[in-house]
């Protein structure tokens, strides 16, 4: 909770916004050492902002990272954590049931930059696992708990494989946050955010986060990471891994080169209120644990009901990947498929009262998603199967209210279908 930013005595308590989009040196030697990365220190907000630091470094400390960076989205984070290590010809793994933004990103975006993916079902064995790599992979793609189906990544299994390989696994760990789940230390090397989501909390700004987990040695394969371990002319031949060494190489490309040419930067301001948020992150996500637990069994005791996906249930298949890698709970998201099909699940949508819904997720309130005509339109029927959506899917967030209150919401939405 109060990490990274430390004030000095008689500094302000909380992190300073700093609202300017450049900064002032005395001479030109002082800015020419900056934009050579010789020193330390600010000269465009477009790069490197202290109250983005600040928060950046807290995030940083609560996963258990090197180095991290702010982005303007989850989806700009990303992007970011593959492009940094991935160009023309280039491969990727990724679990199937990850969010649909991201599917759309790897199936149809980045193929048009020449980064082709594959896509392997979370239940494969190790042997179809192995078999999605090519010589051009460049990492693996997962999600500590998908959205909206709930699957718990085995990343211990999924870092293994990644490693084999000589390739890092990268862990949107987005819905469980660090509070309850900290992939750096199950074997992931790089842990990105939507911090849009729980960190936030408020539903206030949109944003996105980095962290590298400082344990992949890029030098030791450094044939595959020429971008990393090769001079960068752009930079009088800077060489990344070296000059930053393994814990803060990945972070500083993304940032002085990904960031410098795309510009996704979150602003001050938002930067500002997610740290608001950060601060009461681990009171937070215990209601919304306990709020999805009490919804998630209210509605598995329900005839209306087809199915319910949360890994805090005995009954779903994800129970026991919970427990090793989410003990203290998973977050207050639950997959419900209602039965009657793809108009009975937007009937119960329209009958609930305190859940809206919202294209969101993860909010202080609580929201409600059809995924199947919003945010996973664009997937086919074999790609939502394989998403772990059906027409009948509802994601339910529970936000921090009262639990007997979500829990009659979803009740009496049931009984008036």
């Amino acid at each position: 909770m109060q990490g990274g930013y430390q004030p000095k005595n008689g500094e302000p308590r909380e992190v300073p916004i700093v609202q300017s989009t450049t900064f002032a040196y005395e001479n030109s030697s002082q800015m020419g050492d900056l934009f050579d990365l010789k020193a330390s220190g600010y000269f465009y907000s477009r790069l490197q902002n202290p109250t983005l630091d600040n928060v950046a470094a807290k995030i940083c400390e609560l996963e258990g990272g090197s180095a991290a960076m702010l982005t303007a989205s989850g989806m700009a984070a990303a992007f970011f954590s593959i492009f940094n290590i991935a160009e023309a010809g280039s491969h990727v793994v990724a679990v199937s049931t990850i969010y649909g933004g991201t599917f759309n990103l790897l199936s149809t975006t980045l193929p048009k930059m020449g980064v082709e993916c594959t896509f392997v079902s979370p239940n494969a064995s190790d042997e179809e696992i192995a078999a999605a790599f090519r010589p051009t992979t460049k990492c693996v793609f997962g999600e500590t708990i998908a959205n909206p189906a709930l699957v718990v990544l085995d990343i211990e299994r999924w870092a293994k494989a990644a490693h084999v390989h000589g390739v890092p696994l990268i862990v949107d760990n987005t819905f469980a946050t660090p509070v309850n789940c900290r992939p750096i230390e199950w074997g992931a090397d790089i842990v990105i955010h939507s911090t849009t989501k729980y960190m936030d909390g408020h539903g206030v700004a949109v944003g996105g986060a980095i962290v590298d987990g400082g344990t992949f040695d890029w030098m030791a394969h450094k044939d595959k990471f020429p971008g990393l371990t090769e001079p960068d002319p752009s930079y009088h031949g800077l060489v990344y891994a070296q000059a930053f060494g393994q814990g803060g190489a990945y972070i500083t490309k993304a940032t002085v080169q990904l960031m410098r040419d795309l510009g996704a930067i979150q602003s001050p301001q938002n930067a500002f209120y997610l740290n608001l948020g950060l601060e009461s992150l681990h009171v937070r996500m215990a209601q919304h644990c306990k709020n999805g637990q009490a919804v998630a069994e209210a509605l598995a005791a329900n005839e209306r009901v087809e199915w319910v996906r949360y890994p805090g249930l005995p009954t779903d298949p994800y129970f026991e990947l919970g427990k090793k890698y989410l003990p203290q709970g998973s977050c207050g998201v639950v997959s419900v498929g209602i039965a009657g099909g793809r108009e009975a699940a937007e009937k119960f949508l329209g009958n609930l009262k305190i859940f809206r819904i919202e294209t969101h997720v993860a909010d202080a309130r609580s929201c409600a998603l059809h995924p199947a005509s919003s945010t996973h339109r664009q997937l086919s029927d074999e790609e939502l199967i394989g998403a772990g959506i059906t027409p009948n899917t509802v994601r339910l967030s529970c936000g921090i209210e009262g639990t007997q209150d979500l829990v009659a919401d979803v009740e009496q939405a049931l009984a008036a279908l």
